[in-house]
């Protein structure tokens, strides 16, 4: 939600708020650029392996839970492991979404690795999405390597508001899909499947919203005042959901879990997303031939590649995974669009003014790791 949007449900408490409250409490939200620097080093992780690391946990998850590990074997030798804490199961019982997570992530790992001139050898060990070690890796140094740009990762973000309407231009559209064009296809706004997409969208939202169980799921996610931000590192924050403001302010000070319980919470988001999906200029969906742990792993890679393109382009996007959590919607979504392939990925495009600075919160690298 932006400011304009929340003030509907936050008016009557700033009128009561009260200036010496206001002068005690959180000001601005916390985010990102506020994290202090992790200084108390507890394993044995070298400048190298740190870095790669912090970088690869920039990747995307849903509600930022960030569901990942990292068992700690020896020196550039580790086992990405998929973390049962932080699974969603009101809207991902099979974990299919943590999976495409963790397959941002070792896209990541590649990228942070190359840039300081090592490959990877990773070796798939996960049969299903519930396993806890997901796959292997090893960093060679190698000199002769394609150094990554990072900057590139440390920018990405996640944009939810002020998409304009505007049509891609077809060389960015080419641009962003090369050599994915079997997996990832662009609705441009002119087309019947994107009216499809809108509708089923806010469809799929107005069920979501109304089933308590995702609605509590998502309220132990959000991490509403800045010391419980500072403190778990993860999740959602007014900041993440463009809660700005005195809104903003409003929501880290006076809202709690069973506000977002509340049916004005639940309308609320209603709104917005029906707000949200007659601004753009388009969907990407990207797809998988099957949903077995390596496609979904591959898929979750193909999903970064894309994200890690669109800033350059200033062009937004938001994931919107509705459709896919919402079993009776769900059913219909490939007859609808004319796509055979399973869709795993639902991504609401478009381009932006200005491009904000990353927000969300990510956790100390230390903590990631197990022995």
């Amino acid at each position: 939600m932006n400011r304009r949007k929340f003030l509907g449900i936050t008016g009557g408490s700033i009128v009561t708020a009260g200036i010496t409250y206001y002068a005690l409490s959180d000001k601005s939200n916390f985010e990102r650029a506020d994290l202090k620097p992790d200084t108390a080093v507890k394993t044995q992780l070298t400048d190298d392996e740190r870095q790669i690391l912090f970088l690869a946990s920039l990747a995307p998850s849903g509600h930022n839970t960030q569901p990942w590990l990292i068992k700690y074997i020896e020196p550039m030798h580790w086992i990405i492991c998929n973390d049962k804490t932080k699974w969603l199961p009101a809207v991902d019982p099979t974990q299919r979404e943590t999976m495409l997570s963790i397959g941002a992530f070792i896209q990541n790992i590649e990228y942070a690795a190359s840039h300081l001139g090592y490959r990877c050898q990773f070796s798939l060990m996960a049969n299903t999405n519930q396993d806890e070690k997901v796959m292997e890796v090893k960093l060679i140094k190698s000199g002769n390597l394609f150094r990554y740009d990072t900057k590139t990762i440390i920018q990405r973000r996640t944009v939810r508001s002020n998409m304009l309407t505007e049509a891609l231009k077809t060389e960015d559209v080419r641009l962003l899909m090369a050599n994915e064009t079997d997996f990832i296809r662009f609705v441009p706004r002119t087309t019947k499947a994107y009216q499809y997409l809108n509708e089923q969208t806010i469809e799929a939202n107005k069920i979501q919203s109304y089933r308590n169980a995702a609605q509590k799921e998502l309220a132990d996610w959000i991490r509403f005042s800045n010391k419980d931000a500072e403190q778990y590192r993860d999740g959602l924050t007014p900041g993440s959901m463009e809660i700005e403001g005195i809104s903003g302010w409003v929501v880290r000070n006076f809202y709690g879990k069973p506000n977002v319980m509340g049916n004005s919470f639940r309308d609320q988001n209603i709104k917005q997303a029906e707000q949200q999906v007659a601004s753009s200029a388009g969907w990407f969906l990207i797809t998988s031939k099957d949903a077995s742990v390596p496609s979904l792993i591959e898929t979750g890679r193909r999903m970064q590649r894309l994200f890690l393109k669109v800033r350059d382009q200033n062009i937004a996007i938001h994931p919107m995974t509705q459709i896919l959590e919402e079993p009776s919607i769900h059913q219909g979504l490939n007859a609808s669009v004319g796509i055979t392939d399973r869709v795993q990925f639902i991504l609401r495009t478009g381009y932006i003014k200005d491009y904000p600075e990353p927000v969300s919160l990510r956790r100390p690298v230390d903590w990631l790791i197990r022995s």
